[in-house]
């Protein structure tokens, strides 16, 4: 099934320089960035994206590093996508992720992780509309679209 998720590439990955990597590991695997756009995320914004987890003693200082600089956030397209953007970033602990994971790979600790994805096709759905209108979502074809998806 072809879905679409969320993904952001929190302001530690774009500090680092890694942008450029973790896309291409996404466009390697086949899937479709159909929106993305660099911006510091506002406060009220931020607050409205991690709304779960307000309340945890870790909740202030989550809204003070996501709007702490640069983010890049996408929209990617893809067969299961919701579930394969989730595998290749890795567990949120990146001491405890894959390698190979995006987490694995760069991240350190979990407060500066990286990466962050959609973790449910009903909280994609939500993260997508939160950071994205409608005109901003893209349809296009992949040169290599036909070998990559089954019709």
């Amino acid at each position: 099934m072809i879905e679409k998720t969320f993904a952001m590439v929190k302001p530690d990955g774009v500090s680092r320089g890694l942008v450029g990597r973790v896309v291409q590991r996404f466009e390697d695997r086949g899937i479709k960035i159909v929106a993305m756009k660099m911006m510091r995320i506002p406060r009220e914004l931020a607050e409205r994206h991690y709304e779960e987890h307000k309340g945890k003693a870790f909740f202030d200082d989550l809204l003070s590093y996501i709007t702490s600089g640069p983010a890049v956030c996408m929209v990617l397209e893809g067969e299961n996508c919701v579930a394969t953007a989730r595998a290749m970033m890795g567990k949120t602990n990146p001491q405890d992720a894959a390698s190979g994971t995006i987490r694995g790979d760069f991240g350190q600790v979990t407060g500066r992780n990286i990466i962050h994805g959609s973790d449910s096709s009903e909280s994609a759905k939500r993260e997508i509309k939160l950071f994205f209108n409608d005109y901003e979502l893209q349809k296009h074809e992949v040169a290599d679209e036909a070998w990559l998806f089954e019709k």
